[in-house]
């Protein structure tokens, strides 16, 4: 039986899609986008760009996912670029982005989007005039002593432009929001906005039930791989806890394992919990994108 998988590599390697659309591969954590994103470089002789907030970092590779065995002879760009350590946002991945993809489209060469950080994917789909405000000095860590709720009652005081998107899942990207609205206050003109990106969206979307078995069986797979390991390297390396945990995820939980504030059944639970919890806020996010009016299509 041909499936809808099939059906769509098949009309993606014999269409005439122009070589400046860019195929864009999304999915939560453990769907299978580096293998597919793989699958369809092959048959189309693309080159990929990672999507993935955390696989610019070095060393940083069992935690991160970057299967980087995966890729075989298909070049891959922005992974491993930064130290462990940097702090890497979305302005970066926007101008590193950018340049990569004018670089390929010189070389004449396809090109796939392939990650799960729907902000980043979102942003260089669609643009964002926002995106390169910058950052006002003493501004945003004065408000980190506020609560949650006390920040969005701030928030709203403010005039919001229709097109501005403000993510209210954590705390830095409320204060992030605040400090662009103020910035708006004081300087009212408009800036230029980004041009949007010529894309054909595939999203993976495996049931919940898959999904979280995948997810554990990972998880299982990257211990034995030498997880812990690799944070004690990044410890031993002048990585700090602190900063290790600013990563989130892995890194977080096995910080705070190391650090005796929790058992190893603890952290294990506690770990496989917040990666379907992650899963989970990825999926809200892409349908948040459709709303916004990107195509997305989906395969389970």
């Amino acid at each position: 039986m041909i499936t809808k998988q099939q059906t769509l590599l098949s009309s993606l390697a014999i269409s005439s899609l122009p070589r400046e659309k860019v195929i864009v591969i999304l999915g939560p954590t453990a769907s299978g986008k580096t293998a597919l994103a793989v699958k369809i470089a092959k048959e189309i002789g693309a080159e990929i760009i990672s999507a993935d907030s955390r696989q610019v970092y070095r060393q940083m590779d069992i935690g991160t996912g970057k299967d980087l065995s995966e890729y075989g002879d298909v070049p891959y760009h922005l992974i491993n670029i930064c130290d462990p350590g940097e702090k890497y946002h979305l302005g970066q991945f926007i101008e590193d982005f950018q340049q990569i993809y004018q670089s390929l489209l010189l070389q004449k060469k396809r090109i796939i989007l392939c990650g799960g950080t729907g902000l980043y994917i979102q942003s260089v789909i669609q643009g964002s005039k926002y995106v390169k405000i910058p950052s006002q000095p003493g501004f945003k860590e004065a408000l980190y002593q506020f609560e949650r709720d006390e920040l969005i009652d701030r928030l709203a005081r403010y005039n919001k432009p229709n097109d501005l998107f403000i993510d209210l899942s954590t705390k830095k990207r409320i204060i992030r929001g605040i400090e662009i609205l103020e910035w708006l206050k004081n300087n009212p003109e408009m800036i230029r906005n980004n041009e949007s990106l010529d894309s054909f969206v595939i999203g993976l979307n495996p049931d919940v039930s898959t999904r979280r078995k995948k997810i554990s069986k990972r998880l299982d797979q990257r211990i034995e791989a030498g997880l812990i390991l690799e944070v004690q390297a990044l410890l031993e390396s002048g990585v700090s806890h602190t900063e290790l945990q600013y990563y989130g995820l892995e890194y977080k939980y096995i910080s705070k394992y190391l650090l005796g504030e929790l058992n190893y059944e603890e952290f294990y639970k506690k770990l496989e919990t917040e990666i379907h919890r992650y899963a989970k806020r990825q999926m809200t996010y892409f349908r948040k994108m459709e709303k916004d009016g990107i195509v997305i299509n989906w395969l389970d």
